[in-house]
């Protein structure tokens, strides 16, 4: 937690302001503050799998990591700027587990934030590739630039727009603005609100950098 604070804090302080900033909703405020900051004209989204070492709530094995995990789904803007974020999901789903519960979850705080959702171009690699979740794009409104997964066995290939999809590099600009909060590299949070939380409170340290 030092690293989120330029002052001396005691850790009971530390504790006091983490519990508020958990239950009282800051990362909406800051969004309806510094909305103009954000560049919506392409949004990403994708999935992180977060290495875990001691157990907790959302955490699985996960093979190909070869360790427990908990998976988060991120929103990101054109320029990388976290926006939103799912709730911890276990690391033994992949990212289309309950996408479009989760999904829906994530953009209610965007929309209290008077966000407008209608006409955002979303760009989605393969793995996020169900019928289901492209109907829920469409029945809010935003466009979707799905990469196509094989594995589906349907070519819908055309629909992609690859010069928008090019824009999914600034998700390695996400990957390291978060990579440099060594808090958030490996879990140690056992409760889910506890890890979210300090996700979110990078997600604000990186949107105020931008002002």
């Amino acid at each position: 937690m030092k690293q989120f604070f330029k002052t001396k804090y005691s850790w009971n302080s530390v504790y006091f302001h983490f519990q508020k900033w958990c239950k009282n909703g800051s990362w909406q405020l800051l969004l309806v503050k510094f909305k103009s900051v954000l560049d919506l004209s392409t949004i990403q989204l994708y999935g992180t799998h977060t290495p875990v070492k001691r157990g907790g709530e959302a955490v699985e094995y996960q093979g190909r990591k070869k360790c427990k995990t908990s998976n988060m789904l991120i929103l990101a803007d054109n320029n990388g700027i976290p926006i939103a974020s799912s709730e911890p999901i276990a690391g033994n789903h992949n990212d289309s587990f309950e996408l479009v519960a989760n999904f829906e979850k994530m953009i209610r705080p965007l929309k209290n934030s008077n966000i407008r959702l209608d006409g955002l171009l979303l760009n989605v690699d393969a793995g996020f590739d169900t019928t289901e979740f492209r109907e829920c794009c469409y029945k809010n409104d935003i466009v979707d630039n799905i990469k196509h997964n094989k594995k589906n066995g349907k070519n819908d290939a055309s629909l992609l727009d690859d010069e928008l999809y090019k824009k999914r590099f600034v998700i390695e600009r996400t990957n390291a603005w978060l990579y440099g909060f060594k808090a958030i590299l490996v879990r140690f949070e056992t409760k889910s609100l506890h890890w979210k939380c300090l996700n979110i409170i990078a997600f604000s340290i990186i949107l105020l950098r931008q002002l």
